[in-house]
């Protein structure tokens, strides 16, 4: 009788250890699951029908690996009708504010004008969107485009000459030396030329000649361009090892064609004697 006993008060204890830890697993893990989730830390799970069963959990946040790892800036470009936002300030094509909006009516005007919207500016209040047709942004993202490659990569020093186009020959021989020096050293060149009063110098023709004079090393990292009226600029670099051996595959190939007009312009002058 006793062991009869003991054996009903053992399977009600286990009962109610079933009972008690379902309550608990079944409201907490609801309530944690989105924050919390679990991998190797010691838990006792009590089962009426086995033996205590250990497992490995330990807790971890996705919280801090949201925070770990930021999202990446989107690329400048359109973007369509998905717009987070309530109130937008709208510029239009022109680059002419239209004031604050509600995003329905940003959406209205860029349907009804058939034009797309980009954001310009996120970090403000309220965040700033512009409409634009699909060939100003593709000439947006040249430009773009461009800056970011004649911008210094990080660890290259970039270094700057700025002179006249009005420029003596003597000087220009010294700033071009200059270049070359740097050059050596593997930095980037910017070089900025001012449009002389009354100098009718192509200030694109004396990158060209400074580019002959380094070109054993050298070649544009940005190309010649106005800056702005009466300014030109460009960015030199030193040339990639596989840049070089590809300017002295041709050179080679330049000075053979030279040498070979000339034996044969010999084997003429001789014929005509």
């Amino acid at each position: 009788m006793t062991a009869l006993c003991t054996m009903k008060y053992l399977c009600q204890a286990a009962r109610n250890e079933s009972r008690y830890a379902k309550r608990f697993f079944g409201t907490l893990l609801p309530q944690t699951a989105q924050k919390w989730l679990f991998s190797p830390f010691w838990i006792v799970v009590p089962d009426p029908r086995k033996s205590a069963v250990f497992g490995l959990t330990q807790p971890y946040c996705t919280d801090e690996k949201s925070h770990a790892q930021p999202k990446s800036k989107a690329a400048f470009g359109s973007v369509g009708r998905r717009i987070p936002y309530r109130i937008l300030h709208v510029i239009n094509q022109d680059g002419e504010s239209l004031g604050n909006m509600h995003r329905a009516e940003a959406l209205r005007l860029m349907d009804q004008h058939g034009l797309k919207l980009v954001l310009l500016r996120e970090n403000v209040e309220p965040p700033v969107y512009r409409l634009m047709t699909g060939q100003q942004i593709h000439e947006e993202q040249l430009k773009r485009a461009e800056k970011k490659k004649a911008s210094p990569k990080q660890g290259v020093v970039q270094k700057e000459l700025s002179f006249s186009s009005a420029i003596a020959k003597n000087d220009l021989e010294t700033k071009t030396k200059q270049i070359a020096q740097w050059i050596e050293k593997r930095h980037h060149v910017k070089v900025t030329i001012r449009q002389a009063k009354g100098s009718s110098t192509d200030m694109f023709m004396l990158f060209d000649q400074i580019l002959e004079t380094v070109s054993e090393k050298a070649t544009y990292l940005s190309k010649p361009k106005v800056a702005r009226e009466g300014v030109s600029t460009c960015v030199f670099r030193h040339m990639s090892d596989k840049e070089l051996k590809e300017h002295q595959k041709m050179e080679i190939k330049k000075n053979n064609t030279v040498k070979k007009d000339e034996n044969e312009d010999l084997k003429s002058n001789e014929l005509h004697q």
